[in-house]
């Protein structure tokens, strides 16, 4: 899969690339990518993977600098999806299991995100078998096909300015709209978001949820019971975590024990990720360690482990 992407990374490294020598700007060029930190384009070139899921995950970095909070479940709502996933530490929680991307089993790491069909351009739909919200929506074209925009669609945002939790558009347009209707539009999206939140909690510890994006107008109250932060500029939570973002380095390899200890494994560990980190454009004086991990290697002689260490550290400005 990597090796199919280079050349489309390197197409569209090097668009950028243009755009960037057409603004006159002659800083060091970097990408953000699916762990919330940020790669040199040359390495994006070799490893396009690195950038799947790289949106959502910016998301959750910038939920996590505007709110302040660093354990968290994050829900970024847009125009037509909404992405969920948990922050362990200010950074996105990693997949414990092998993900699909579009239905090939991969074996990279992946944030452990959630997307399902709600946005605020999402259509609402009353039909036999009650209500129906997403995933089909209306995009980008909200501001065209909304009711409260002039269109002739109903949305979730024509729900919510029409119960009163926004203020859109022209209010009058849905003013008639069956109240009953609303009721139980907003009761199935809240049905949504708890279904989600629920997906992502690995535990019955009471965590904050962090709502950012500019369809998170369609949050107003507590979900799963859950308390519900909502920081400010939270419509732009995605450009600020990548703005936010530092440089990470990250070493995995074995060990054997039988002739260093293991806190002299992984300190070694911790030595070789922050050459990598620093290589790769961060300040030394700011490197910290973000995860360890060792895990033995039964089936290896010379009582063997496995160390994975992540450092992270602020970008190198000039």
């Amino acid at each position: 899969m990597n090796a199919c992407l280079r050349d489309l990374s390197k197409l569209v490294i090097d668009a950028f690339r243009d755009a960037l020598d057409a603004c006159g700007v002659k800083a060091r060029f970097f990408l953000t990518q699916n762990d919330g930190t940020l790669m040199d384009a040359a390495y994006a070139e070799r490893f396009p993977v690195l950038t799947f899921a790289s949106g959502p995950t910016n998301s959750i970095r910038g939920a996590a600098f505007l709110s302040g909070v660093a354990e968290a479940i994050v829900v970024d709502i847009g125009g037509t999806t909404s992405d969920v996933g948990a922050l362990h530490k200010g950074f996105p929680r990693q997949a414990t299991v092998a993900v699909e991307v579009g239905g090939v089993r991969t074996n990279f790491r992946m944030p452990d995100v959630f997307s399902f069909g709600l946005g605020g351009g999402s259509l609402v739909v009353d039909g036999p078998g009650g209500i129906k919200v997403g995933p089909t929506s209306v995009g980008y074209k909200l501001t065209k096909e909304a009711l409260v925009f002039g269109g002739e669609t109903l949305t979730t945002t024509d729900i919510v300015v029409a119960a009163g939790r926004a203020y859109l558009g022209d209010h009058k347009r849905v003013a008639n709209l069956d109240k009953s209707l609303i009721v139980r539009t907003e009761a199935k999206i809240a049905d949504m978001l708890e279904t989600a939140v629920e997906r992502s909690r690995l535990s019955p510890e009471p965590l904050p949820v962090i709502v950012v994006g500019g369809g998170s107008i369609l949050v107003h109250d507590r979900i799963a019971g859950l308390e519900i932060v909502k920081p400010h500029h939270f419509a732009v939570a995605n450009a600020v975590g990548a703005a936010i973002a530092q440089v990470s380095g990250e070493v995995d390899r074995v060990y054997s024990l039988t002739s260093l200890s293991r806190a002299d494994a992984i300190g070694d560990a911790q030595q070789k990720a922050t050459a990598v980190a620093v290589a790769a454009g961060a300040r030394a004086e700011t490197i910290e360690v973000v995860d360890v991990e060792d895990v033995p290697l039964a089936y290896l002689p010379g009582n063997a482990t496995r160390v994975r260490v992540k450092v992270v550290g602020d970008l190198h400005v000039a």
